[in-house]
């Protein structure tokens, strides 16, 4: 039996410390849904702007590259571990830039999965190029598969039509990155806008479904996941992100920042539009409790 670094009260958000490679293993628990935010194996000494401040892109020991074989073969592991914990109808969405992106694609390909979609993330708010040498980078890609060729996906075609005025989602989506107040309890150094965990968690998932991210950080998926009222299990290495994930979760606790959150998230067309949502959406009783 694991023991959790950190269950909230409420028993919908849940965290494990330690290397999620050898953590996979350990539990039996199918989840309906997977976002990955894997490294992206870019720390190699590179310059970049923010804040008007020339910063080392360097993020830790943990994304610095070792090669191409090093790259897959991670990716090839971790991605093998992952999906043997999704449902059988389950999807997973895994970020990532040109750095780690086409190995991912590569290995989902090899393992079985069908892909769906490469959605492009354009920021709004991208940083500045340092080099003046090549075009600002400005996006991130995401690839959403699902976990059989044959086995059909949930997707919520009838509410992203709705957040796209009446018409298909397209697989661009131009949404900002980062917003300071998602930084209150501090900041991760590649933390991911709720604007995109709320939009990509509606799109393939349904009320009180059991969603996984193998590579946590601060967990902005299961904060994400617990204002849309889904359930998370987050696992990540350094105990310094499970504590600011913790905080994040304790935070949300009061009803009147969870409210403020949900009406600061971008990527609706109305006022209200994701409470009014989350309100109406049917309460689906998935009943599993996390078996860890």
């Amino acid at each position: 039996m694991l023991k959790p670094y950190f269950k909230s009260n409420d028993k919908n958000f849940n965290l494990l410390h330690g290397d999620t490679m050898e953590l996979l293993p350990l539990f039996e628990h199918k989840f309906d849904m997977v976002f990955a935010d894997p490294p992206y194996f870019l720390s190699n000494n590179g310059k970049t702007i923010e804040n008007g401040k020339i910063v080392s892109v360097n993020k830790g020991n943990w994304d610095k590259s070792h090669g191409y074989d090093f790259i897959n073969n991670f990716n090839r592991k971790w991605l093998s571990l992952v999906r043997d914990k999704m449902k059988e109808n389950a999807t997973i969405w895994i970020s990532g830039t040109m750095h780690n992106i086409f190995s991912v694609g590569q290995i989902l390909t090899e393992l079985d999965f069908k892909i769906l979609n490469i959605i492009t993330w354009q920021k709004t708010n991208p940083p500045p190029n340092f080099s003046c040498r090549y075009f600002t980078h400005s996006t991130e890609q995401i690839i959403w598969a699902r976990k059989n060729e044959k086995v059909p996906h949930y997707f919520n075609y009838e509410l992203m039509k709705e957040l796209n005025e009446g018409t298909q989602m397209k697989d661009v989506w131009k949404l900002p990155a980062i917003a300071p107040w998602e930084k209150s309890c501090s900041k991760h150094p590649t933390q991911k806008p709720l604007s995109v965990l709320t939009r990509l968690i509606l799109a393939s998932t349904e009320q009180n479904s059991w969603i996984l991210d193998p590579f946590t950080g601060s967990s902005t998926t299961g904060i994400a996941a617990n204002l849309l009222n889904r359930r998370f299990l987050g696992i990540d290495i350094e105990q310094e992100y499970l504590e600011i994930s913790k905080k994040r979760k304790i935070e949300i606790e009061n009803y009147n920042v969870s409210s403020l959150y949900k009406s600061k998230i971008q990527g609706f067309q109305k006022e209200k539009q994701l409470q009014l949502f989350i309100a109406s959406e049917p309460n689906v009783e998935y009943g599993n409790e996390l078996k860890i």
